[in-house]
């Protein structure tokens, strides 16, 4: 895994965000539809940005970014409780 492909992975799950707000509005799919699958693409959002940052920091002091293992969701998400 590269930074060039997470980056790759965050610009889908965004285009996938703004594709569901859209259809949402447009009442192609229900509320309960987009705030599951919201939810889905915000955590994993979450993981990519995460993991970003942690590949830059292990790069910044001199380590293998390759090293650098993605956390869970729970564990990310978890940061802030």
């Amino acid at each position: 895994m590269t930074d060039e492909s997470v980056l790759g992975r965050i610009n889908e799950l965004v285009a996938e965000e703004h594709e569901l707000r859209e259809r949402l509005r447009a009442g192609d799919i229900s509320t309960t539809e987009e705030h599951s699958r919201l939810r889905a693409v915000e955590e994993a959002l979450d993981q990519c940005w995460d993991l970003l940052r942690r590949r830059r920091a292990a790069r910044a002091q001199g380590e293998s970014a390759d090293d650098v293992p993605a956390r869970s969701v729970g564990e990310v998400e978890g940061y802030l409780q």
